[in-house]
């Protein structure tokens, strides 16, 4: 996970000169950084933004750390053997086109799933915006822009939300510890993230967008040890019926019901809210609040009903 997180040498699959493409701005993004090197990857271009493009990650002489891949997504499985051949550790899969459009997409996840175990690589997506960490200017995401430096990791498993809740965080001059869209979590998933992001001095609380918990195991080992410290606080999607048909599409996870998801959350001290909304107001709070050091609360109302719901 540090190679993901901290890499020196990254090379782009499927990097561009088309300006506007995803492709260009992800070499465009890591271009920026001043540690390690970037190798763009195109098998029709010499050249892409000023640098070398090679036409195989195995062209590369230097070790590579981390694998951008943006290509088709069933050009995919065989650029991730490549980079498994090569001895790169860690990949990020932007593509998209997997199991959130079919049987089709279902089985090319799965040949990749097969290849990673073989080669022991961590990945994160496919279908994923990437990963952004302000402090060491590491931008492997689409987006364009970078925010702030800050104290909060927000981890979201829709590109679309993430996207909207990076613009309102730059319009803000909010910043992030980490800010990771996760995908179709084929390895890489929410347990495995805030286990990682425990140990990350940086990061003293947790936001995330959830859609569906595959390995709830996990998951709850992972908050409840995160929890017992730091808030996490969380939005749930698919609570209804048509959320949940639109969750399976869109990522290709299947919601579990709500009930459950609620006495999860309870018993690993997450922290749950109903909307986007909730969840912006809450990261404001956290980042502009210091931790309190004691368990008392002290509420007060102007009406016993709004009294007796807060201490619920």
């Amino acid at each position: 996970m540090d190679k993901m997180f901290d890499p020196e040498n990254i090379v782009v699959v499927g990097a561009s000169e088309k300006e506007e493409s995803v492709e260009h701005i992800l070499l465009e993004n890591l271009i920026s950084r001043t540690i390690g090197e970037v190798f763009p990857v195109n098998i029709n271009r010499k050249n892409i933004l000023g640098k070398k493009a090679f036409s195989s990650v195995k062209e590369i002489s230097k070790p590579i750390d981390l694998g951008v891949i943006a290509t088709p997504a069933e050009t995919v499985p065989g650029i991730v053997k490549e980079c498994g051949e090569v001895g790169i550790p860690a990949l990020i899969i932007i593509s998209a086109g997997f199991s959130e459009v079919g049987p089709k997409g279902e089985k090319l996840e799965e040949q990749i799933e097969e290849i990673r175990e073989n080669y022991g690589m961590r990945l994160l997506g496919p279908n994923c915006l990437g990963i952004i960490r302000p402090s060491t200017n590491l931008n492997a995401s689409m987006a364009d822009q970078t925010p702030k430096d800050g104290s909060l990791a927000f981890i979201s498993q829709s590109g679309a939300l993430a996207t909207a809740t990076l613009d309102w965080a730059i319009s803000a001059q909010f910043g992030f510890s980490s800010f990771i869209s996760v995908g179709n979590m084929i390895d890489v998933d929410f347990g495995d993230l805030i286990d990682y992001l425990g140990q990350d001095p940086k990061t003293h609380n947790i936001l995330l967008y959830i859609e569906s918990i595959e390995n709830a195991e996990r998951f709850m080992s992972a908050a409840r040890g995160f929890a017992r410290t730091n808030p996490v606080i969380a939005v749930k999607s698919g609570n209804y019926e048509e959320s949940a048909q639109a969750v399976v599409s869109h990522t290709g996870a299947i919601a579990g019901g709500d009930p459950a998801y609620e006495a999860a959350f309870n018993r690993a001290g997450v922290t749950r809210v109903d909307t986007m909304d909730d969840l912006f107001i809450s990261s404001e709070t956290l980042a502009k609040s210091e931790l309190p050091q004691g368990p008392q609360v002290v509420i007060i109302s102007n009406t016993g009903g709004g009294g007796n719901t807060s201490c619920r």
